[in-house]
């Protein structure tokens, strides 16, 4: 697989991003959008992760984490979980114990072939502060290991204005179930 990106494709994705950064400022107050477009130019295979988060419609935006870390976190902003990377059970031993109609793949496999991590619980409820995202869908997100080691996997969406954490069986897939990646510069 090719991890880098034809000029045309890296000044597409850019003017793209600078578009999103410049409208949603309160997501990433007091950044400057130079600093950013020279950190990714400097970083050919983070760009191309952004561009695997873009083509699964996940419109990614630079979302403040963390504010002391002094690191730009790249986050999934899309209103419902990515159209492109839904129907997917949690990981690949779930794919693998499952049966009968097995789901085209999972997400933490899948998030890693694109370079970013799915969200933690805390990460996900940090992101909700900024807008209001899966009102209609839901999103896998990290899952601690005594948990997965039981078979289940956790997610996470919002309704009644309220961000709700579940489980469910790791080897589960919904239709309306994606998950939501970040990306670290």
């Amino acid at each position: 697989m090719k991890h880098s990106l034809a000029q045309e494709e890296q000044s597409l994705l850019l003017e793209t991003l600078e578009k999103r950064f410049n409208k949603f400022p309160n997501r990433h107050p007091q950044i400057s959008w130079n600093e950013v477009a020279d950190k990714l130019r400097d970083n050919p295979q983070k760009l191309w992760s952004l561009f695997q988060m873009e083509k699964s419609a996940g419109e990614p935006d630079i979302v403040i984490i963390d504010p002391k870390a002094k690191l730009y976190a790249y986050v999934d902003c899309a209103e419902e979980s990515p159209k492109g990377r839904r129907s997917l059970c949690f990981d690949q031993k779930a794919l693998n114990d499952r049966k009968e109609n097995k789901p085209i793949g999972s997400a933490l496999e899948e998030a890693k072939k694109m370079g970013t991590e799915l969200l933690s619980e805390e990460q996900y409820r940090q992101l909700q502060m900024f807008g209001e995202f899966d009102l209609k869908t839901s999103s896998w997100i990290q899952t601690p290991e005594a948990i997965r080691k039981l078979g289940g996997a956790l997610f996470c969406d919002r309704r009644y204005n309220r961000v709700f954490t579940y489980h469910n069986g790791a080897i589960t897939y919904y239709a309306a179930r994606g998950f939501r990646t970040i990306l670290f510069l």
